[in-house]
């Protein structure tokens, strides 16, 4: 899998790595440059140390390039590959003081992206026997939104809006503002036409019977987030919305639950925890050879 970026996701990431170069390595690596006179080379492997999905191969061969241009690195395996404990992922060589100030920089995407997709894989393998699209939120780390949302497609999963800026998301908060769902949609469908951006879509999130059959009334409106509804309701929902809306599952998604959501015949689930609740894959780096 290729790096599929917008230009200004990619300015994204290499911005988000010039910081993580900036807070680890700093004034300079000072270990390395204690033990090492800068003439040695080395070859080290990177190790999957416990079964899981693959991710951020790509974005670490970036990362050796963005600290050194002569560190080769050799990806033996791809984004989304499913790896077992053992697994050599990759190889790298070059100098041997910049693949260690390379390594941790390396090592902390890899890791978070590969527990991410790790995850979404779990639950994408649960749900597909249905239609249902497993999508991932705005729940992400901080500034790493980007490899986030790289490693939540890597899993298997889909994106939901990138951010505030890409589609319309009337929530309760909203609704009580503009003083009811019609006001609501109304005050985006008018902001989108204003805007001149008719490609912009509308969704709007309900939390019962009632406020569904008001928001599926509205042509302007193209999603309906089902918000921490019980499956027997959104069995209801869905026979009720006979394919006008699609729909999206929110609230309460864990891998125990995640089927029975799936089975209502939701389009979507989306669930915050594959990025807010990460657990990093582990996954180490071995040298193999030094030369000096």
């Amino acid at each position: 899998m290729s790096l599929n970026l917008t230009d200004s996701n990619r300015e994204q990431l290499e911005i988000l790595i010039q910081l993580a170069m900036i807070e680890d390595v700093g004034p300079g690596d000072i270990t390395t440059e204690a033990i090492y006179s800068g003439t040695e080379k080395s070859k080290g492997s990177f190790v999957a140390k416990q079964d899981g999905v693959i991710a951020g191969i790509e974005v670490a061969s970036l990362i050796a390039g963005m600290i050194d241009l002569e560190i080769d690195f050799y990806p033996l395996k791809n984004d989304g590959d499913r790896v077992l404990k053992g697994d050599v992922i990759a190889k790298i060589e070059g100098r041997s003081d910049s693949i260690l100030t390379a390594e941790r920089i390396i090592l902390n995407f890899m890791q978070r992206m590969s527990g991410i997709a790790t995850q979404v894989r779990a639950f994408t393998d649960i749900i597909s026997h249905t239609k249902a699209v497993l999508l991932d939120t705005r729940k992400t780390a901080p500034g790493h939104r980007v490899t986030d949302k790289m490693a939540v497609v890597i899993g298997g999963g889909q994106n939901h809006r990138y951010g505030l800026f890409d589609r319309y998301l009337i929530k309760e908060n909203h609704i009580r503002v503009a003083g009811g769902i019609p006001q609501a949609i109304k005050a985006c469908a008018d902001h989108r036409n204003e805007s001149g951006q008719p490609e912009i879509e509308i969704e709007i999130e309900v939390t019962d019977l009632e406020e569904f059959q008001q928001a599926v009334e509205f042509e302007s409106v193209k999603y309906i987030m089902l918000d921490n509804m019980s499956t027997e309701t959104m069995k209801k929902v869905v026979e009720l919305n006979r394919g006008r809306k699609l729909l999206e599952a929110s609230g309460n998604v864990n891998l125990g639950t995640v089927k029975n959501i799936a089975e209502t015949g939701v389009d979507f689930i989306s669930v915050g925890s594959i990025t807010h609740s990460v657990v990093a894959m582990d996954i180490s780096l071995l040298f193999k050879k030094v030369k000096k």
